[in-house]
């Protein structure tokens, strides 16, 4: 569990940062000091469920099993996330909706604390979810051309009958 600490007082912020594009820079690499999302914890557990599209009950859990870092608390011991915080949960989105199981993505999580020296497992992690990730792809655009085909065929059937109550 976290340990409560004082968190700088609540200041107006703008929208969450946009999610990053690479894995590394998810992996938090920081960029360019400009462009690095704040790590001031400001945002309550309700906000972040809001910004992220999860439950709180999901945001605690992700904590839990260390999907996420543990997060600030205030002084009363509620949790304040940061928009850095904010830019994960996006990144942790994107990848539940390609499919990736959550014990992988604990396992990239735990490779993303571990540092820099662990960017060729994470390439490698990532570049195999992608292959799984085309793959159903290929699957879906198979069975969608089999649900076209199915579709065609009623529409014609009923265009048919139609025209025969008509004649």
């Amino acid at each position: 569990m976290a340990v409560a600490r004082p968190i700088t007082p609540i200041t107006p912020t703008a929208p969450a940062a946009a999610p990053r594009a690479s894995a590394a820079a998810e992996a938090r690499t920081p960029p360019p000091a400009s462009a690095e999302p704040d790590a001031t914890p400001r945002h309550t557990i309700g906000e972040a469920a809001a910004r992220s599209g999860l439950s709180v009950h999901t945001l605690r859990w992700y904590e839990r099993i260390g999907l996420l870092d543990p997060i600030d608390r205030s002084y009363s011991g509620q949790r304040r996330y940061s928009d850095r915080d904010l830019g994960w949960l996006a990144f942790l989105g994107k990848l539940r909706l390609t499919g990736m199981p959550v014990a992988d993505m604990v396992r990239y999580a735990e490779l993303v604390r571990a540092g820099g020296h662990t960017s060729g497992e994470r390439l490698d992690l990532l570049r195999a979810h992608r292959e799984e990730v085309r793959q159903r792809i290929s699957d879906l655009q198979a069975t969608l051309a089999v649900l076209d085909h199915k579709i065609d065929l009623y529409s014609d059937a009923a265009r048919a009958a139609e025209g025969n109550r008509t004649a």
